[in-house]
């Protein structure tokens, strides 16, 4: 004899819900159990704020991309050499991804800098003001010649395969010192550069750790930031409005496996709703005074973009943004191959901008806790690059992919100033001294956020995955850190 009458409800049960009503509940306790406490997911914070392994020397970055492969022997790494084999065969070349032919003298002067002496051309005469605070890289050296595998490899680690970026595993590791802002946004003036979005994604890593892309050709706030207001609701409504997506959604996750996508929309959607204050005031360089305006540059117009998102990184990161990567443009605007007098174009949007972050963080007391590192994804050939038809203007005055050997540079944040790590040859062509893989940096880059590389892993199908891959051989270079 039934003690309950017929539950037309019951015929459509999922084996999950069925669990969970059946045995006095004894389901339930399982699955929560499994499962960790579903019902709170919804409601955890995946951004909070998380101590890394050690004591770390920095707590946030920015990352300057050069995108597109500045010129290593125009700019931090100078080569008496190729004046000497200007328009002649160098004795040591290699094999090149297009043709190329003589030696291609540098058209810039270098200078030394600071106490250190640090030589720099004249293409970064602003940044090189803080030569005793930077760390030259001079033989950093990646896997290919190809933009798209070279900029997954300095970003995700990983050149081929689907991995997370570095700014995806620094967040998921520390969290944000802000709730009401992205921890990880990247700016890109005018676009996005190649690759896109696979640039800062999260992969396998949850989805709340992807960065935030801003286009910062957008000088008013409701642009750079779309939807930032609520033209609708105000606040009052808009949070009640979210606490009952946020009850749905407490019930929907309770009743079947975790979903990340679920949780990050979440997420977002409650991050959105903090924006509203926090952002609006963060990306609005109109409140910053005049004299700190022009230090920047941070004019009006699309030739300032680089400029003004300087300013704003700064006023991001004293919010307390854990990670930023400022981006010069669109595309790949360094891929100089026909003339490389198209470097000092970008120099003059970049240089000034980059010297004015690097002194208004250390009048602001932020500049030691703050690692800063630039560069692209290579370098460029000492030899000129032929004309192709198909590939350039038909001009000789440009350079070819290089990823034998090209330079970074790293300050603040832990990093040893005024010295030079690693060399390449004498023409600039490979990286022959302390040479230092991609890799090599991710992994010294963690060290000074408080990581071993080798230990700080996501398990992910059933693997231990770490931004530095598997295999032996990245390795944290001491001479870099303070």
């Amino acid at each position: 004899m039934s003690h309950h009458g017929f539950n037309p409800e019951h015929s459509f049960l999922t084996r999950r819900q069925m669990l969970n009503r059946i045995g006095m509940g004894f389901g339930t306790m399982a699955l929560g159990q499994l499962f960790g406490g579903m019902a709170s997911a919804a409601v955890s914070n995946p951004l909070a704020q998380r101590s890394s392994q050690y004591a770390p020397k920095a707590k946030r970055v920015v990352h300057l991309f050069m995108n597109g492969g500045p010129s290593h022997v125009d700019t931090f790494d100078p080569k008496p050499m190729l004046t000497k084999y200007d328009g002649k065969v160098l004795p040591n070349t290699l094999r090149t991804e297009r043709p190329t032919g003589a030696g291609l003298k540098s058209p810039f002067e270098f200078r030394k800098y600071g106490q250190s002496g640090l030589e720099v051309s004249d293409l970064f005469s602003h940044t090189a003001q803080h030569a005793d605070d930077m760390c030259v890289i001079r033989s950093m050296h990646a896997d290919v010649p190809n933009h798209e595998p070279s900029l997954g490899l300095m970003n995700c680690g990983e050149s081929r395969l689907n991995r997370p970026s570095l700014g995806s595993w620094i967040t998921y590791g520390l969290g944000s010192e802000n709730q009401n802002l992205p921890g990880y946004i990247a700016m890109c003036p005018g676009g996005m550069p190649i690759r896109r979005t696979k640039n800062w994604q999260s992969a396998f890593l949850p989805s709340a750790y992807q960065g935030t892309y801003i286009n910062t050709n957008h000088e008013e706030v409701e642009k750079l930031v779309e939807f930032i207001k609520n033209p609708s609701l105000d606040f009052k409504q808009q949070r009640r409005q979210l606490d009952l997506l946020t009850q749905l959604n407490e019930r929907h996750l309770a009743e079947r496996q975790k979903d990340q996508q679920l949780e990050a929309r979440v997420q977002s959607y409650e991050l959105a709703y903090r924006m509203q204050m926090e952002a609006s005031d963060a990306f609005d360089i109109s409140k910053e005074p005049q004299w700190v305006i022009d230090m920047y540059g941070a004019k009006p117009g699309r030739e300032n973009a680089f400029a003004r998102q300087c300013l704003i990184a700064r006023r991001l990161l004293e919010r307390g943004v854990r990670f930023l990567q400022l981006w010069t443009g669109d595309g790949q605007p360094w891929d100089n191959h026909d003339e490389i007098l198209e470097h000092q174009k970008l120099a003059e949007r970049t240089d000034k901008p980059i010297g004015a972050l690097m002194t208004d963080l250390k009048m602001r007391g932020l500049f030691d806790e703050t690692l800063l590192f630039w560069g692209g994804e290579f370098g460029r050939t000492p030899s000129v690059e032929l004309p192709t038809p198909g590939s350039n203007a038909g001009k000789q005055r440009g350079r070819d992919h290089n990823h034998y050997g090209f330079s970074m540079w790293m300050a603040g944040g832990g990093v040893k100033g005024g010295q030079t790590y690693g060399a390449t040859d004498e023409f600039g062509f490979q990286a022959v001294e302390n040479k230092m893989h991609v890799r090599d940096l991710h992994a010294t880059i963690l060290a000074l956020l408080g990581f071993n590389h080798e230990k700080f892993t996501y398990k992910y199908a059933g693997l231990d995955f770490r931004l530095t891959g598997v295999e032996d051989g990245p390795k944290v270079v001491r001479e870099l850190m303070a």
